[in-house]
């Protein structure tokens, strides 16, 4: 899998479970995870340009797949845990992507890192 998959799955999968969890809910916060999906989709339609801007934004991509994961972990996982439910399936879609994501860009930085 390359970088530019696992962008796309993250957040495809931020975007749709942040609508499902708003109408699940009906609450503001439940977009949070629809914004950073939108965004890293920005970063990786930004990365298309030019080799210069692919290093930057796959950055980008990757320092705002780290801060959804801590937020995602930090504050929505122990509510969910108590709540059980579909959120905590949700959250444990998004986790993984992000997870995924992280595994799949820190792997690809090794290989570029090792090729130069």
């Amino acid at each position: 899998m390359t970088t530019k998959t696992a962008n796309i799955i993250n957040s495809i999968s931020l975007v749709l479970m942040g609508i499902w969890a708003f109408i699940d809910v009906s609450s503001p916060t439940a977009l949070i995870p629809l914004v950073f999906g939108v965004l890293i989709f920005i970063c990786y339609l930004l990365s298309q340009q030019s080799k210069k801007l692919n290093l930057i934004f796959a950055h980008v991509a990757i320092l705002l797949t780290i801060l959804i994961l801590f937020a995602l972990i930090g504050t929505r996982l122990p509510k969910s845990i108590d709540e059980g439910g579909v959120g905590l399936v949700r959250l444990i879609i998004m986790i993984g992507t992000c997870t995924l994501s992280i595994f799949i860009f820190f792997k690809s930085f090794i290989e570029a890192r090792k090729n130069k």
